[in-house]
């Protein structure tokens, strides 16, 4: 009777929660806790060495490069597609959702081995014409930032749709009435509406691109000092008994995903605020 009335949680809410966290604790916070704790196992040794290797230096700059190139491509597209999906009605609008939802659901070694039929030099659909042209999309960057935007686009979209569908049509509406244009519309009214969720799904999605492995790892080749990224420099450094160099990377690709979980986590408040004001 007295947790009903103010009193302090029940012993059955407690447990709940101490299994909650040991759960957490097992799956990721001792994981994460382990690699860097083995990160820094000799001081800083490990970490200046790899920072020193020129391969680990380019597969961290070729991250990079991808997940901004993927992350700029899944805002373009990631806007339109939900503002299709929500302000249009057509055939096929169900379908489309769905297949917003592919990347979530399927592997992502297997939508590299689809990119490389697609467009890999001797066998793929559209590679050999492609290279005539002089544009190599397997084995290269272009490949790269397709699997890295693929597998990461439905977070953008996940997280525009729901606002969108939340402040309606009534601001857009009477911009319109006034005279005002698609663009002027977009810039003034839609945007500004759903600014919140367009960064947290970008940032979202940074870390997620910055974090791909399977597909890239398919549709890149994992050549040295090419088209080899920090996540496949892990791998290839673990196997290669360099341990402290696979840490080290590790630690640097934790360090940038849990400094975007600290943005998203500043960026919930006032995303909330301006949901609730557009009510």
């Amino acid at each position: 009777m007295a947790n009903l009335v103010g009193g302090g949680p029940s012993a059955l809410t407690l447990s709940r929660r101490l299994l909650v966290i040991t759960y957490l604790a097992l799956l990721i916070i001792w994981p994460l806790g382990l690699v860097v704790l083995h990160t820094f196992d000799g001081g800083l040794t490990n970490l200046s060495a790899a920072l020193s290797n020129p391969d680990v230096v380019f597969a961290l700059k070729m991250s990079v490069y991808v997940a901004v190139w993927a992350v700029a491509l899944n805002t373009i597209f990631g806007v339109g597609i939900s503002l299709l999906l929500v302000r249009q009605e057509f055939w096929g609008k169900r379908l489309l959702s769905l297949l917003i939802d592919l990347p979530l659901a399927v592997s992502p070694v297997v939508v590299g081995l689809a990119l490389l039929l697609a467009y890999g030099g001797s066998g793929g659909l559209f590679g050999p014409a492609l290279e005539k042209l002089g544009f190599q999309v397997a084995f290269a960057a272009p490949g790269m930032i397709l699997a890295t935007a693929f597998i990461s686009l439905p977070l953008v979209i996940r997280e525009i749709v729901p606002v969108l569908q939340e402040i309606g049509t009534d601001q857009e509406q009477a911009a319109r009435s006034l005279g005002a244009g698609s663009w002027q519309t977009f810039w003034r009214i839609t945007l500004p509406s759903i600014k919140w969720a367009l960064v947290y799904g970008v940032v979202l999605s940074l870390a997620r691109a910055l974090g791909e492995f399977g597909a890239v790892k398919i549709i890149s080749g994992n050549l040295i000092g090419q088209t080899q990224t920090a996540t496949l420099v892990v791998e290839q450094t673990y196997q290669d008994f360099e341990q402290g160099t696979a840490y080290a990377t590790s630690f640097l690709l934790a360090l940038i995903a849990v400094a975007a979980l600290v943005v998203v986590a500043i960026l919930r408040p006032n995303h909330t605020l301006d949901r609730e004001e557009n009510q």
